[in-house]
């Protein structure tokens, strides 16, 4: 595996952790949103639906 390859792999793993850490905060900040859990597995959900295309095209 390459360096690159292997950087954007770490990369996306940070993204698919920070991403729905960051939005599930923000909904137990406010609570006037929808649950934080439920938040979060909808932004692992969207960012599956974006990066799995592209990683099997």
């Amino acid at each position: 595996m390459s360096t690159l390859a292997l950087l954007v792999a770490v990369l996306l793993g940070l993204a698919f952790v920070l991403i729905p850490s960051a939005l599930a905060y923000l909904a137990y900040r406010h609570p006037t949103a929808r649950g934080p859990m439920g938040i979060g597995i909808a932004a692992v959900a969207a960012l599956t639906a974006i990066v799995v295309p592209i990683v099997l095209g």
